[in-house]
């Protein structure tokens, strides 16, 4: 089969196109023929060594792909060969087959394409778990979701919404505004243009905001975090912008506020029950139209290592999908 292997740990550009042996599920595993894979943030860490899972050399990125079950292991009773899924692998995507851990792999809803199937695990499994379990935000508390125009931002925006929150959408341009308010957001925000910390509070009265959803990070995080409200959360998501912020711990001291640890893929493993319970909710709002990811573009496997260059760079508005 060919994949997109890192040889060596880098940048995109020295990912390699390789022909190697389909490999074969254990016993508690899935093989996958691969028809789309998301790319998202992780899979810019990964290559680099930089990220918590460490795959061994070689490896092909891409951690949740869509696709058709080729063969399953002896364990494995809720999918069959044929069945079309959806799955969680945290690497090995950006390839014509790949294995999944059978409790990763979930049947895909009848209506729903390849490349949804793609997009749907990591960006709105992560941004409902966030908002859910981890911020237990209620209708009509005011969100602020840094990074609005990224994958786990539009879903955050969207699913915030869906929840009753009001939401202020915060993006480095005009043109992902845009989107985010198409999307659903209430008000924006500019963050290379405006002050931050100064529009959250204009925009709240003086208040400040319920809950922030931060997968940026680097200069953002402090002036997000001084203009929490009263008991506010404050999300770590991410690190987009390459940097983890330093806290003054005084802030959330002087606003009872709470800094909360967003980390889906541990969640999934430890309370496999209540991430099912969100991912069934996620599929009835999609089902309903009510969530939708915005395609940037969509590449071959050929092309992968560009998918992951064009996120790293930020030019990505939305998803982007490798499709093979």
């Amino acid at each position: 089969m060919k994949a997109l292997l890192c040889h060596q740990f880098g940048l995109p550009e020295t990912l390699t196109m390789s022909d190697i042996e389909t490999p074969s599920p254990g016993p508690a595993q899935v093989l996958i023929k691969v028809k789309a894979c998301g790319v998202n943030f992780p899979d810019t860490l990964i290559i680099q060594d930089k990220y918590q899972f460490k795959p061994e050399l070689p490896f092909a990125p891409g951690g949740e792909v869509s696709g058709v079950v080729e063969a399953v292991g002896s364990e494995v009773k809720h999918v069959q060969p044929g069945d079309k899924v959806f799955a969680l692998t945290i690497w090995g995507g950006f390839a014509e087959y790949v294995l999944a851990d059978g409790h990763k792999c979930l049947p895909m809803p009848e209506g729903m394409d390849f490349v949804t199937g793609a997009i749907t695990m990591y960006t709105c499994g992560t941004s409902l778990h966030a908002l859910k379990q981890r911020a237990n935000i209620q209708a009509g508390e005011t969100l602020v979701v840094l990074g609005a125009a990224g994958g786990v931002g539009l879903a955050a925006v969207q699913i915030g919404k869906l929840m009753g929150a009001h939401v202020i959408a915060a993006a480095s341009s005009d043109e992902k505004l845009k989107l985010c308010k198409a999307s659903g957001a209430d008000e924006t925000i500019n963050y290379t243009k405006e002050d931050l910390k100064t529009r959250i509070k204009d925009l709240t009265d003086g208040k400040g905001a319920d809950v922030i959803y931060d997968p940026v990070g680097d200069q953002y995080s402090e002036p997000a975090v001084r203009a929490l409200a009263w008991e506010g959360r404050y999300l770590v998501v991410g690190f987009a912008a390459g940097v983890p912020a330093s806290i003054r711990l005084n802030l959330p001291l002087l606003k009872g506020a709470s800094v909360v640890g967003v980390f889906w893929g541990a969640f999934a493993q430890k309370q496999p029950k209540e991430s099912f319970e969100n991912f069934q909710q996620i599929l009835e709002w999609i089902k309903s139209g009510q969530l939708k990811q915005n395609i940037y573009k969509q590449y071959p496997l050929e092309q992968g290592a560009q998918a992951i260059r064009d996120l790293m760079d930020r030019k990505v508005i939305g998803k982007n999908v490798v499709v093979i």
